[in-house]
């Protein structure tokens, strides 16, 4: 396993890091899951994300204990806040009070004193961004929280914090969580040059595209059983790149792949590795063997021909609109 900076942090993370989205506590009984985690561990990855809001927080509560026993200073714990934990009108948002009882009940869950990361998990409207940085910033403050950053936040949404953040004298944003892939690109244009010159790491997820870039779904055939496509939970994510034309596309990538002696999900993987910008991207897991295999995508180099042939191939089904990355404008 290789280690990145986290932005232009100190923090080092592990390239690969492991995420329990649409897994743990909902898709994948907990034995499997600390199975999966345990394997994460053999394999070198020390960064861990999740969010309060997963599976209804009982991601967070697998997690915890999962990775009880591990040396808590190995790890770097990453969680969020935004969507809604509860039914009450403040159980949503980036508030001051909703930011700092959610931390808190992310700590309880998780069985750790602090996060290395916390993450503002969509952009909140209705919250003065001012009060949303000074909250962070007084968390940092009091040791719950080591480093802060976004996800899913535009270039102009970052830009905003940093230099409210700068003003203020405030914690600056470290990160940004921004789905990434071959196939959804649209942090290039904007996010990527402004995080690269402003020092915020991409910690990207969904680098297989929800597994469509692993060449399982086939064109002109339902999902496999058993697939996330099948999953109420995963499956409305995963049905926009369910389309034929992407899906012939994805398996002309095979003879890609063969050649570099790399499985396709590895593949995928180290593609989203190759930009500099990006500190490390997150894999799920139903199974152990997910993980190896996924892990060996740490390290691999893809010259500027292999980028050209996947792009060749790719083609139109690459969606590189900077306009996708969207925040609910009333809080959900």
């Amino acid at each position: 396993m290789e280690f990145r900076h986290l932005g232009r942090s100190g923090l080092m993370v592990s390239e690969i890091s492991y995420g329990n989205w649409i897994t743990h506590g909902s898709q994948v009984e907990e034995d499997a899951a600390k199975q999966c985690v345990q394997a994460a561990l053999d394999e070198g990855i020390t960064t861990f994300d999740t969010a309060d809001v997963y599976a209804g927080t009982k991601a967070e509560e697998v997690l915890g204990r999962a990775l009880q026993g591990v040396r808590r200073e190995s790890l770097e714990i990453f969680t969020k806040v935004y969507w809604p934990t509860g039914k009450g009108p403040n159980d949503r948002g980036l508030s001051r009070k909703h930011i700092t009882e959610s931390l808190h009940g992310s700590l309880r869950r998780l069985q750790t004193d602090y996060v290395d990361l916390y993450q503002a998990h969509r952009f909140d409207y209705e919250t003065p961004l001012e009060e949303t940085l000074k909250t962070f910033d007084d968390l940092v403050r009091q040791g719950k929280v080591l480093y802060v950053g976004v996800s899913e936040w535009t270039a102009e949404q970052i830009g905003r914090a940093l230099k409210i953040a700068d003003e203020m004298g405030l914690d600056r944003l470290v990160s940004n969580q921004p789905q990434y892939s071959m196939l959804w690109r649209v942090i290039e244009a904007e996010v990527v040059p402004l995080s690269e010159k402003e020092g915020v790491g991409q910690v990207v997820f969904s680098p297989i595209a929800q597994g469509v870039l692993t060449g399982k779904y086939l064109p002109g055939q339902p999902p496999p059983e058993g697939s996330r496509a099948t999953d109420p939970s995963g499956g409305t994510f995963i049905s926009r790149v369910l389309t034929d034309d992407v899906l012939t596309r994805v398996q002309d990538l095979q003879p890609i792949a063969a050649d570099l002696g790399l499985s396709m999900a590895q593949l995928a993987v180290a593609w989203v590795l190759q930009n500099p910008n990006v500190s490390s991207a997150i894999v799920g897991a139903s199974r152990p063997g997910q993980v190896r295999d996924n892990v060996k995508a740490s390290g691999v180099k893809l010259d500027a021909e292999v980028l050209k042939k996947i792009d060749d191939v790719l083609g139109p089904v690459v969606e590189r609109d900077p306009s996708k990355t969207v925040s609910p404008e009333k809080r959900p």
